[in-house]
């Protein structure tokens, strides 16, 4: 009994150290609160902030849109394979890799949406005409760098929404999976579909899909490779929100935006240990996830957001936080 609350105290003392990292990379003071809703998001969006794309293409592969205005803290990450689908090849996972690396030392950033610029598509998953060039020994590698680039997106420290406007199958699911939340148009097609392939999900899927829809219909789609829709995808939980599709063909992407400006006023360093929280808590027992919570909780105290949000609760007025 004595050697368990021994370690339970030293992994007490490790997720302090993660809070306490979290915490020293906060991002920028919120926005006031959401006033306009869904209908607010449907404003026109600036095009303000980086790119990464490949420099042998035309087209940007990989955008990234820093938000300015109402919507400041709020980047969005967009696929724009419009030839090949958004399927992920060597050069797209290094620009993901590029970006998300960037993103996460960045304070001013405070959500990160994950879209696609190309109608009707999430992505189609690996590129498997680039696949089939490959030596059998380089399969793996490949395998491993989608595998811990979207563990590097999983692993941001602000809220991530995954806006599926359309098909997302094999490792187009894996990244939305990646994400905190997912949101997904009626129409949107999503599966898991390695199987058909003779392989299996290696990017996240056999781990990231039981822990969210249940061990039991996890196995059965992967098994199957069946695709389901968007109604079908939110009543089993694979989603959170499910939307109509509009004209412009991006009503998961509006959705999305609604929902990331919800986030903007809460305060910045609450929002990281809060993630931190939960995702090092679920991976742990109750007793040890309580242990987490309250390193993380710790972490909130000395801030002198705590202060502001006190002080403006009391005069009846909206904080303004700075991440401090």
């Amino acid at each position: 009994m004595a050697a368990a609350l021994g370690g339970l105290g030293l992994l007490h003392g490790r997720f302090r150290l993660a809070a306490a990292a979290a915490a020293t990379s906060s991002a920028l003071g919120a926005r006031p609160p959401l006033r306009g809703g869904a209908a607010a998001a449907a404003a026109a969006l600036p095009s303000v902030g980086r790119s990464f794309g490949s420099e042998a293409k035309e087209e940007e592969e990989l955008r990234v849109r820093y938000l300015d205005e109402e919507y400041k803290g709020i980047v969005v990450l967009g696929l724009n394979r419009s030839h090949a689908k958004n399927a992920l090849n060597k050069n797209v996972l290094k620009m993901m890799s590029k970006a998300v690396d960037a993103l996460k030392s960045d304070k001013k950033v405070r959500t990160v949406i994950f879209r696609s610029e190309v109608p009707g598509i999430f992505c189609a998953g690996a590129d498997l005409k680039e696949r089939a060039k490959m030596h059998s020994s380089e399969v793996g590698s490949f395998v491993s760098k989608a595998r811990a680039t979207i563990n590097e997106m999983a692993n941001l420290p602000v809220p991530t929404i995954a806006a599926i406007d359309g098909t997302a199958l094999g490792g187009g699911l894996e990244l939305a999976l990646a994400c905190d939340i997912r949101v997904a148009a009626s129409s949107a097609k999503m599966g898991l579909v390695e199987t058909k392939l003779a392989i299996i999900p290696g990017a996240g899927g056999t781990q990231r899909l039981p822990r969210t829809i249940g061990v039991s219909l996890a196995k059965e789609l992967i098994f199957s490779a069946r695709i389901v829709d968007g109604a079908e995808a939110k009543s089993i939980g694979l989603i959170s929100h499910v939307v109509e599709q509009n004209e412009a063909g991006d009503a998961a992407y509006r959705r999305a935006l609604a929902l990331a400006r919800e986030f903007l006023p809460q305060g910045p360093v609450a929002m990281r240990v809060a993630k931190l929280a939960i995702n090092q808590g679920m991976e742990v027992d109750l007793v040890t996830g309580l242990a987490i919570e309250e390193a993380c909780y710790a972490q909130t105290i000395p801030t002198k957001d705590r202060i502001e949000g006190l002080l403006a609760f009391k005069e009846k007025r909206s904080p303004h936080y700075k991440g401090e």
